[in-house]
């Protein structure tokens, strides 16, 4: 579940992990919704638009928040994780299989 205020998900995907990026495919009635590429500096979305970390967070969650959060939170290896910002009004939850 990814849920701010410009990205609303809810759905099952994969995250795949391979040397120089993760891969973030959500899914939705069995079609890809929506596709990331997230390497060391930057972020590619489906659409191929690729931009740094930190415009990513700006764009889409809060400045406010360290360049490689995202990063770390799909490469973390907990089988669930919960971000929960309030004050930003955003939400990220993973559950692994």
């Amino acid at each position: 579940m990814i849920k701010t205020p410009k990205i609303k998900f809810y759905d099952k995907g994969f995250i795949s992990k391979y040397d120089n990026y993760t891969s973030v495919q959500i899914l939705s009635a069995g079609t890809s919704v929506f596709n990331l590429k997230i390497f060391d500096n930057q972020i590619c979305r489906d659409t191929f638009k690729c931009q740094s970390l930190k415009s990513f967070n700006k764009e889409f969650l809060d400045k406010s928040y360290e360049d490689n959060f995202i990063k770390k939170l799909f490469d973390n290896e907990d089988k669930e994780i919960t971000h929960r910002d309030k004050k930003n009004n955003i939400l990220i939850k993973i559950k692994k299989d």
